[in-house]
């Protein structure tokens, strides 16, 4: 194929939506495009969602490339009862807290222990993949306060801009159970900031 037509092909995937890509997923026959399609439109955006859970660029890449792979296999089993990007960031949400729990057994640490997370996010401020300044250091040390649910919500909420209930679908959660988790993430980070 000519590089001209895989830029093309590049783009006609990065500009659609996902009603085109849940149309593609009905049909097995166009699961591949409709992978490309997922891949073009969230690797980006579903990377810098575990990145902020597991922190460390090679962890997220990893985390994110598994969350890709089950994505893959499990395109025939969307059926549209969800959001597309609900889907997404569930299944790469469960993939990086997966991880954050293996990777604290296999260091024998506590599963509340963000101690690791907390070096990493030090060992990161130098690589090529951190343009944090010293004011988003803080807030991230602060993140870093919080248990793995809670950060998770407070990102969705804070970062993403999600709703409650979108951000019910993700987690599996009750909205009034993600509305006291958050509350309680904020009041977190406030005293956290507020003493350092």
């Amino acid at each position: 194929m000519n590089p001209g037509a895989s830029k093309l092909r590049d783009f006609f995937y990065s500009i659609m939506k996902d009603e085109e890509i849940v149309e593609l997923l009905q049909d097995p026959s166009k699961h591949e495009t409709a992978f490309r399609a997922i891949l073009k439109s969230y690797k980006e955006k579903l990377y810098y969602h575990v990145r902020k859970i597991v922190i460390d660029h090679d962890d997220a890449d990893d985390v994110t490339q598994e969350a890709f792979i089950k994505i893959w296999r499990n395109l025939d089993k969307f059926r549209g009862d969800s959001k597309l990007y609900t889907w997404l960031y569930r299944i790469a949400t469960n993939e990086a807290l997966t991880f954050l729990q293996k990777k604290r057994k296999d260091m024998s640490v506590s599963i509340d222990d963000n101690e690791i997370l907390v070096n990493q996010l030090e060992t990161s401020r130098s690589d090529s993949y951190y343009s944090g300044d010293e004011i988003q250091t803080k807030l991230q040390k602060a993140l870093l306060e919080l248990t793995d649910k809670q950060r998770v919500v407070f990102n969705l909420k804070y970062f993403d801009d999600l709703k409650y209930e979108e951000i019910a679908e993700i987690t599996e959660t009750s909205v009034g159970g993600l509305k006291a988790t958050y509350h309680f993430a904020v009041k977190k980070i406030e005293e956290f900031l507020t003493k350092n």
